[in-house]
């Protein structure tokens, strides 16, 4: 029998549609195994600032970085439109794993919307740059990121129902500008690291790489970690334990859980290998949850309690004596002529900083380039500040110490691995290529 030209054509179409279905059908679905996100610095809010694609349709959201925030909120108030939302209820498994017992009965408005359905599991959430707290309800939407392998940006994965606090405007106040929410990295079930690591089955680790002015990055997954010029971080990092702050001090917590944020035991503090005199009672975390050293991106430059404080500010002074003082510029007290220091390849050249953890052999080295701050030409200043006498922790290693230092978070060990500067392997956490596709 004759076949007639567009019944041929149809029939070739149809065999095609066919062919690739059963394509589609055979691949096996991408599984990643690491992600990573961009990281930048805001100029004047000094916050880390990275991005997310949510929602349907997408839109990327604009979040400030918290190293020990329980999980992601963002303002559902402004605008949250999104055909992939979905409330998580009371009692539902999604609460549980969020450890919370509140629950929204009633919410009054004309008609239900992300951040106000009746019978949804609430949340307690903070501003912790600004420490203000608020409630709010726990629900699900998609989130799609960029894969990795570490050397280089791969396709976009989705999680379709990636668990959030939807929050009230009013909690941005304090944020940079164009910030939606925060993105919580802590020790909790609902941090990104956790919900990643369960979405697509690979290691309950996560890395943070900041940078002082370019894009630095957050990688989710284990390593490589690679900078150009194709410099491999994560063979090299020093570990030391992770420790279980068993009495949270923050607000955003139920009762009886334990912190989120991450805390290393800090034995000593040693300039130039000079042990500085201090109250090492200080440094161990009490019953009541205080003392104890914690690593924060919230906090801009490192904060130490008073007498600690003193006694390094002194000790410091003492070691770079031969070098003229200037007046101390806010919110530090301890600033030189520049023009009398001179340069390294890891920063300006004075007294190097160790914080001296499970032993004398291991240590935290910190750098000129992240122990001083240019504040205005021709002055540097040592960038610690004082916490008080009744901070609830006795250090806290700020932002600025952690530049260009990469840092690696393995959960299921509990513990962290840290590279020590990066310049001194001529390179930076700037340096990963965002730019090519593998």
């Amino acid at each position: 029998m004759a076949v007639t030209f567009p019944s041929a054509l149809l029939l070739i179409s149809c065999l095609l549609c066919f062919c690739i279905t059963l394509s589609q059908a055979q691949q096996p679905s991408f599984r990643p195994k690491a992600l990573v996100l961009p990281v930048t610095k805001h100029p004047s809010t000094l916050q880390y600032l990275t991005h997310i694609i949510q929602r349907t349709p997408q839109v990327p959201v604009k979040l400030a970085l918290d190293l020990g925030g329980r999980s992601l909120w963002i303002d559902c108030e402004d605008n949250y439109a999104s055909s992939s939302y979905a409330p998580s209820r009371c009692e539902s498994s999604q609460c549980h794993l969020a450890n919370s017992n509140l629950c929204t009965t009633e919410c009054y408005q004309s008609s239900p919307k992300p951040g106000c359905y009746n019978n949804t599991c609430g949340m307690l959430l903070e501003n912790t740059f600004t420490q203000t707290g608020t409630t709010g309800d726990l629900g699900q939407d998609l989130v799609s990121i960029q894969s990795t392998d570490g050397s280089n940006p791969g396709k976009i994965v989705k999680v379709p129902h990636f668990l959030f606090t939807c929050a009230l405007s009013f909690v941005l106040d304090g944020l940079a500008k164009g910030v939606k929410g925060i993105a919580g990295l802590g020790r909790s079930n609902l941090s990104l690291p956790s919900q990643f690591s369960a979405a697509f089955s690979f290691p309950r680790k996560f890395a943070i790489c900041l940078s002082k002015s370019g894009k630095g990055a957050v990688f989710f997954g284990d390593g490589p970690y690679v900078m150009q010029p194709k410099v491999e971080i994560s063979k090299s990092l020093i570990y030391t334990p992770l420790l279980l702050k068993k009495v949270s001090t923050e607000f955003a917590t139920f009762a009886g859980e334990p912190s989120s944020d991450y805390f290393i035991g800090v034995k000593s503090i040693k300039i130039n290998n000079k042990t500085v005199p201090l109250n090492t009672t200080l440094l161990k975390i009490n019953k009541e949850g205080f003392g104890g050293t914690k690593i924060s991106t919230v906090q801009p430059y490192t904060v130490l309690e008073t007498s600690i404080y003193k006694a390094v500010i002194a000790t410091f002074a003492k070691a770079l004596s031969g070098v003229a003082r200037v007046a101390g510029v806010r919110p530090f007290e301890l600033c030189y002529n520049s023009a009398a220091i001179g340069s390294t390849r890891v920063g300006p050249a004075v007294p190097q900083i160790d914080l001296v953890l499970q032993s004398s052999k291991v240590y935290w080295r910190i750098f000129g380039a992240n122990s001083m701050v240019q504040v205005k030409k021709g002055v540097l200043c040592l960038g610690f500040v004082d916490g008080g006498m009744d901070a609830r922790a006795a250090i806290v290693i700020g932002g600025h110490q952690l530049e260009d230092n990469l840092l690696q978070f393995d959960l299921a060990a509990s513990r962290v691995g840290f590279s020590l500067s990066l310049l001194s392997r001529q390179t930076t956490c700037a340096n990963f290529n965002f730019t090519s596709a593998a």
